[in-house]
């Protein structure tokens, strides 16, 4: 048990694999490190942690960018990171990943990078956690397998740039998360991703598919209005995804200059260079064709626009969709 005031860095460093830290209600100005199987570390209510005045380099160190820090970092042992182009450190192998840990019950706030990130882990479960203000991300799963992300709060009090955000090796489940105010809710890097149950809202992007992204499944999450402040508005983007599948959600109060739109089904060029070069095309290193994604019944209600599609690609499908606008060509909402 860590009492307020008390450092929870020093309890996990004396804890053993399979330990449950429960710390009390109290503002903890620390940078968590957890390196060791099986922790447990679970936030009393009113259990808050900020940054602190100074930071020891770890491997979340600098992961969002220079100078950025998270505030709860998972990590495994021996991960070999790529250098820092755009968005975050891509993963490029882990020599040992730390297993079944989890983190829940603590509010996060105001870390200049990440307010929790996963590195290179196995079966780790961030849950119920309320995280505030995170400089790049809320929360970041990146070079691990079998991660759950469910039930936490993400916020900005502005617009943060992206609330949740998973690029894993494979096996990531995000669910029943409730995200407002950021320019992405959800980023979707992982093949085989499954997102469902979330609530998006005040947001400029609901959920981004990335470039090239497999076999994703976006299933009965909710989007709602978009944010005022922000240039374009869409609910659900597929930017050159593959074999995803779209079901069951509800995308409404999608407004900008009226060209704001439910869901985006597009080609990306994917360019390697310039200003808004995207970390998954990068990977790629050519364009991405959208080709064999499906659409079934997605509730659409006072978007500017419901369905919008441009690609060269094959075998995308819409079918029994519930909306009233589309565009181009012909009308998909009918299909």
């Amino acid at each position: 048990y860590v009492k307020a005031h008390k450092s929870i860095q020093a309890a996990i460093n004396k804890a053993h694999a399979g330990d449950k830290i429960v710390v009390a209600a109290g503002i903890y100005a620390e940078q968590i490190t957890i390196s060791k199987d099986g922790i447990e570390l679970v936030g009393k209510k009113g259990a808050i942690i900020v940054p602190p005045k100074k930071f020891k380099k770890n491997t979340c160190s600098g992961l969002s960018g220079p100078k950025t820090e998270a505030g709860i970092c998972v990590t495994g042992r021996g991960v070999q990171l790529e250098k820092f182009i755009t968005e975050h450190r891509r993963v490029l192998g882990v020599k040992t990943k730390t297993q079944d840990v989890s983190v829940s019950g603590f509010e996060v706030r105001k870390f200049s990078g990440l307010n929790i990130a996963v590195v290179g882990c196995k079966n780790t479960r961030i849950t119920g956690n309320t995280l505030t203000d995170g400089g790049k991300y809320g929360t970041l799963t990146a070079g691990s397998v079998k991660t759950l992300v469910q039930g936490n709060k993400v916020s900005n009090t502005g617009l943060g740039p992206i609330a949740i955000c998973m690029d894993n090796f494979s096996d990531v489940l995000v669910k029943d998360n409730n995200v407002a105010n950021h320019n992405v809710g959800l980023c979707v890097q992982t093949d085989g991703a499954d997102v469902q149950y979330n609530r998006v809202t005040q947001s400029c992007v609901g959920i981004f598919v990335d470039p090239g992204t497999k076999k994703a499944k976006i299933r009965h999450n909710y989007v709602g209005p978009s944010n005022t402040k922000c240039d374009g508005a869409a609910g659900i983007i597929l930017d050159g995804t593959i074999g995803v599948k779209v079901t069951d959600n509800v995308v409404e109060g999608q407004h900008k200059n009226q060209a704001a739109t439910g869901i985006v089904l597009v080609d990306d060029p994917c360019p390697q260079t310039g200003p808004n070069v995207q970390l998954s095309c990068l990977k790629l290193k050519g364009p991405a064709i959208a080709s064999n994604n499906i659409f079934i019944r997605n509730t659409f209600r006072d978007n500017d626009l419901d369905i919008f599609t441009n690609t060269t690609g094959k075998g995308n499908v819409f079918k029994c969709n519930n909306c009233k606008t589309s565009f181009p060509i012909f009308d998909l909402c009918k299909l």
